[in-house]
């Protein structure tokens, strides 16, 4: 947030608050009539999964709350505030094509009550919350509006490959501040899969491709010679059964051939559904791309203004549109545009649609203006490999913190209690898909340590995914912030992540597994 969008308080009132201790405050003067709280900033984020709105101020809020159908609304009565300029402003934040508000009016309520009626397009849950003083941020309190039914993030697989999902926001991206000299590109939308610039390292990758293919299918050819006479399934999920060996049917009773990339008629994407009737497909082998930070929470801010969430987004957007192109694979997000995801919700979405990986990218920050390298890390259940690596994951948990979770909510001490059950073998194949993208990164650029790091990362807890995070260099370097701005280095180092993620598979071909969901 930019220096100038904050309203400092006057002299005269920081004297007064120091004097009476923070209490309510009567200030006599020509102008206004100040309570004990005043605004600095409000901030909008509008996305599928929900609507974050946040009134940050210099002192903390006590709000309540009450929802009215027929129409929608949500009513919040704000105690110790008076009707300001930077209240009013909440109004004219309010986008059209926000998936869940249609406009806010603001008022006095009552001397010392300021109100806001947000006025609702379909039923929210809402969630009201306040936060403490964190890195840049004073008091905030945050209404999270969520919607009734819950977003299935197997919906977003359903899509046409390299397009956006149903649960991308709206392109035009979020209503905050843009970093200075931050790239002036949409966070909804993706790139095309090939460019001039990255045209030999796509054939490359291609070629890998073709060859993860082909040990897939020797391996699940292996599989399917040793199954019983009769039993068309393999390791918990259908084999695609060969034309010689499919039963003739009659030309009125037989289907028109399913695509092979058709989620909606393989067992990953409907674990819970039988199978199909007719000759089955090969399982999608599914990758969850996870750019981390967003909305509330920056991540690291480059030299220059450059914020570490809108680099890491455009490389995952990147990288998902040449996963998706190529057959038998499939790529999701966990936030799609500029908004916050708690971390225990990013790997809760990866679980739901059962990914055969979890890629979470990142980039690098240090005191030390010099330091420059990608580095990869994998969990560790025993302590960190180094001090690096115990500060890095120490950094990027705290995202939680300055991102705003609310710790009331039932579901983030659920997930959390469950993500600690993680396993020595979910580790042990995280090291080797870690080893095989650090080497393919090492191509594009410089890197920071040649092994794959371990620390206690929440983010990497899933007991079942193999997991690894990706810094892609330091943004704090000036030579690197300059890169990892440039589309033409952020296709690098998508080309580098999915030549990594094919030598993974063609060395460990994956097998359909039931998991708990």
């Amino acid at each position: 947030m930019r220096e100038q969008d904050r309203v400092p308080p006057s002299p005269r009132r920081r004297l007064l608050k120091q004097a009476l201790g923070g209490t309510l405050i009567l200030v006599l003067g020509p102008k206004e009539l100040a309570w004990g709280a005043q605004l600095v900033a409000v901030r909008v984020w509008p996305a599928q999964d929900y609507t974050r709105v946040t009134l940050e101020s210099d002192t903390a809020l006590n709000a309540t709350f009450f929802a009215i159908d027929r129409p929608n609304r949500l009513v919040i009565d704000i105690e110790g505030l008076e009707l300001s300029s930077q209240l009013k402003e909440l109004v004219r934040k309010i986008r059209n094509d926000d998936p869940y508000i249609a406009g806010v009016r603001v008022g006095q309520y009552k001397p010392t009550i300021a109100r806001l009626v947000i006025d609702l397009k379909q039923a929210i849950k809402p969630q009201v919350f306040g936060l403490p003083p964190v890195a840049a941020y004073q008091h905030r309190l945050v209404f999270d509006l969520y919607p009734g039914a819950p977003i299935d993030p197997r919906l977003a697989l359903q899509t046409t490959p390299g397009t956006a999902s149903p649960g991308a926001a709206p392109p035009s991206g979020p209503v905050t501040t843009s970093p200075q000299g931050g790239p002036a590109s949409s966070p909804g939308s993706h790139p095309p899969v090939h460019s001039p610039a990255t045209t030999t390292a796509q054939r490359s990758a291609e070629e890998a491709a073709e060859a993860m293919n082909d040990a897939l299918g020797e391996f699940i050819g292996g599989l399917k010679r040793s199954v019983p006479e009769g039993d068309t399934r393999v390791a918990g999920g259908p084999a695609k059964v060969p034309e010689r060996e499919r039963p003739a049917r009659t030309p009125e009773k037989s289907p028109e051939r399913p695509d092979r990339n058709a989620v909606a008629r393989n067992d990953r994407a409907e674990p819970e559904g039988p199978a199909p009737d007719g000759p089955a497909t090969q399982r999608l082998v599914i990758i969850a791309l996870d750019p981390g930070h967003g909305g509330e929470d920056p991540g690291a801010v480059g030299p220059s203004g450059l914020y570490e969430k809108n680099v890491v987004l455009a490389v995952a957007q990147k990288l998902r549109a040449r996963i998706n192109a190529l057959p038998g694979m499939r790529a999701m997000l966990t936030r799609e545009s500029d908004y916050f995801v708690p971390l225990h919700e990013r790997v809760n979405k990866a679980r739901r649609v059962q990914a055969d990986l979890f890629v979470s990218i990142h980039a690098d920050a240090f005191m030390n203006p010099e330091a420059r390298g990608a580095s990869v890390f994998a969990l560790s259940e025993t302590g960190a490999t180094s001090a690096a690596a115990r500060w890095m994951a120490k950094r990027e948990n705290a995202s939680d913190l300055v991102g705003g979770v609310n710790i009331k909510s039932k579901d983030a001490v659920v997930m959390r209690t469950l993500l600690d059950m993680s396993t020595t073998a979910q580790i042990k194949d995280s090291l080797k898909l870690g080893q095989a993208v650090l080497g393919h990164l090492g191509k594009v650029g410089r890197l920071h340590k040649p092994r794959v790091e371990q620390a206690g990362f929440a983010v990497l807890k899933a007991p079942d995914i193999p997991s690894i995070l990706v810094e892609t260099g330091f943004i704090s370097n000036p030579e690197e912030e300059s890169k990892l701005k440039d589309e033409g280095y952020q296709a690098e180092l998508a080309d580098a992540l999915l030549a990594g993620i094919q030598r993974y598979f063609a060395r460990n071909p994956p097998l359909a597994r039931n998991r708990a969901l």
